[in-house]
């Protein structure tokens, strides 16, 4: 896609914090309608680079363009399209109707919508009947409900930092599903970052690759589904098998064709064999 294309755009982007630089020049490009998958471990920027694009934090180097913003005021008005859940900062004795209810306040949502937005939000996570304080609260509660808050108003930019962290595997399926309905029945464009790089597979269309405070590679699915020849043998002499092979002395009787998983492909890149 070309550049009009792109609703969030930063370029070389430069961030420290006293004498340690997080973020390195990090280039990054999510297209309209796009579900993007921003893949790092702990530390290499992925929060970072969040709150700058939402404004929480400042940045010294590089350029940050929100749906083609140009100038500081477009870029602040622009920031005003995005519902974000980055972590969640609710008042633990209040119960979600009332935590949503300042919140919607604080976005500037008509008096007279709150209360049917607030319903409709709460429905879409499956909220809608709880009446207890979030103090109660399950962890898996919790990211619904700071999900709930991030698409208060139908936001067109979506930014969701680890939202599946410390879920079981139907909290996780669960909000993939949210994450795809969002995208596919509200047109909203989705950034989500994720450890669970298998999930991220199934729910992003595309992926930036963070290591080290730069964004090493952008990718799609597409790119995933490149398969590659392999044949699999069991021997109990390896180096009697490899010599065999190459000497012509066995015949190869089937070949497989193996799609590169998202996992494969972040090891291949970065190195290392686990997170």
């Amino acid at each position: 896609m070309d550049a009009a294309d792109s609703v969030i755009k930063l370029e070389n982007i430069v961030k420290s914090y006293g004498n340690m630089e997080v973020l390195k020049g990090a280039s990054l490009s999510v297209n309209k309608g796009d579900i993007y998958g921003l893949i790092g471990k702990n530390g290499s920027g992925k929060t970072t680079m969040f709150k700058i694009i939402l404004g929480l934090s400042e940045f010294k180097g590089g350029t940050l363009s929100i749906d083609g913003s140009k100038t500081p005021a477009e870029l602040l008005r622009n920031r005003q399209k995005i519902g974000f859940f980055v972590g969640t900062n609710f008042y633990p004795y209040l119960s979600a109707r009332e935590n949503l209810r300042y919140y919607a306040m604080v976005k500037n949502i008509p008096g007279r919508e709150i209360k049917k937005e607030i319903s409709r939000v709460l429905e879409i996570v499956g909220l809608d009947d709880v009446k207890k304080p979030v103090r109660s609260y399950s962890l898996g509660m919790k990211q619904r409900l700071g999900i709930a808050n991030a698409i208060l108003g139908n936001p067109e930019i979506l930014i969701l930092d680890e939202p599946t962290n410390g879920l079981d595997p139907q909290g996780i399926a669960d909000i993939r599903h949210m994450i795809r309905r969002f995208n596919e029945e509200f047109g909203m464009t989705v950034i989500v970052s994720s450890h669970i790089l298998g999930e991220l597979e199934h729910t992003a269309d595309r992926f930036g690759i963070i290591n080290d405070g730069i964004v090493v590679k952008e990718i799609s699915q597409e790119d995933l589904k490149e398969k590659e020849k392999a044949v699999e043998i069991a021997v109990d002499d390896l180096e009697k098998a490899k010599r065999l092979l190459a000497e012509g002395g066995v015949k190869v009787l089937r070949e497989v064709e193996e799609k590169s998983t998202l996992e494969d492909f972040y090891f291949r890149l970065i190195g290392g064999g686990g997170q």
